[in-house]
């Protein structure tokens, strides 16, 4: 047992032994409750930049952490657990949200760069061939 000066326990040996009590008195439920409840809180005390900002620097822990393997991993893994879970009208209706949005964003010359882009790449493909 971890002491400090004064012979007594530490707070973090008292904190230890606390959340390893606790955990052996309470299931799965308990703890779904408890972070449900702490997760409101949180939004009651919190406006968008906040959850922006942490998750920012989640993102950037994360690019830190793993490699160009890893991303590819959750993003195949996502790609399947959502394939799994969505048919073709749901595939449709993202793609026509997402050219909505780039059109809102971008204007002719965008889509004459990547027009030109893709007819280049199609072009050098086919010579290869």
């Amino acid at each position: 047992m971890a002491k400090n000066n004064d012979g007594k326990m530490s707070r973090e040996e008292a904190g230890r032994m606390g959340g390893e009590a606790t955990s052996r008195n309470h299931d799965k439920e308990f703890y779904q409750e408890i972070g449900r409840k702490g997760g409101e809180a949180t939004s009651d005390n919190h406006d968008k930049e906040f959850y922006q900002e942490i998750g920012k620097k989640g993102g950037e822990t994360t690019a830190e952490n793993h490699g160009e393997e890893f991303y590819q991993e959750i993003g195949r893994k996502g790609g399947e657990a959502t394939s799994e879970n969505h048919d073709k009208e749901f595939y449709q209706e993202i793609g026509r949200k997402g050219g909505e949005a780039t059109s809102d964003n971008h204007d002719k010359d965008f889509y004459r760069e990547i027009g030109e882009k893709g007819g280049n790449a199609r072009a050098k493909q086919r010579d290869n061939d």
